[in-house]
């Protein structure tokens, strides 16, 4: 008998919805896959919001998610262990950081892309973190095909090696406590 996982995402945006919901749900299945029971990662169940409504937001996917992500960190970020628990449900809420540049990290995913011009992308994954404007970059990047940019935040966020995102410091941090809450949850 399998266990269900449902993660839940509170998205600022189009990328976070075709891009990031995409991830967690890949990042999550490798992180269970050495679990000892069997676990069924189902997919990210998305909301859209302002800042204004991130309460309203989180009470939402907190009724029917086991994990919810959110860019509301700020205040988060500056605590060792940045998971904590939302209102009467207790369902780990985990910060993801700045995630814009994500995107960018694996240069080979956008290779296999014809027409993506490379020359803005970092030589190395973990320099993401450092691009000033990662909407530019991006913009720069995709193929001129009269395609707006989001429409590559689905392909991409499904073809991305997560082993070369992991590079990228802040997205291995979100793994860890992504990891320690799956193991608080009894999932690990």
């Amino acid at each position: 008998m399998s266990r269900p996982l449902v993660p839940g995402l509170v998205a600022e945006g189009e990328a976070d919805e075709g891009f990031l919901g995409i991830v967690i749900s890949r990042q999550l299945r490798e992180l269970t896959w050495m679990s000892p029971h069997a676990v069924d990662v189902e997919a990210t169940e998305v909301v859209s919001c302002d800042r204004e409504r991130l309460v309203a937001a989180l009470e939402e996917l907190a009724a029917d998610c086991h994990l919810l992500f959110t860019h509301d960190e700020q205040r988060e970020r500056r605590r060792r262990d940045s998971v904590r628990y939302h209102s009467k449900y207790l369902v780990p809420v985990i910060g993801l950081g700045e995630t814009e540049g994500w995107l960018l990290a694996d240069r080979a995913v956008w290779a296999g892309l014809e027409g993506s011009d490379l020359s803005l992308l970092p030589s190395r994954p973990r320099e993401v973190d450092r691009i000033a404007d990662p909407a530019g970059v991006l913009a720069a990047t995709v193929p001129r095909r009269g395609k707006p940019v989001r429409d590559y935040f689905e392909y991409i966020g499904r073809n991305i090696d997560l082993a070369v995102l992991a590079q990228v410091p802040a997205y291995a941090n979100w793994v860890a406590e992504t990891r320690n809450a799956l193991k608080g949850l009894g999932y690990l």
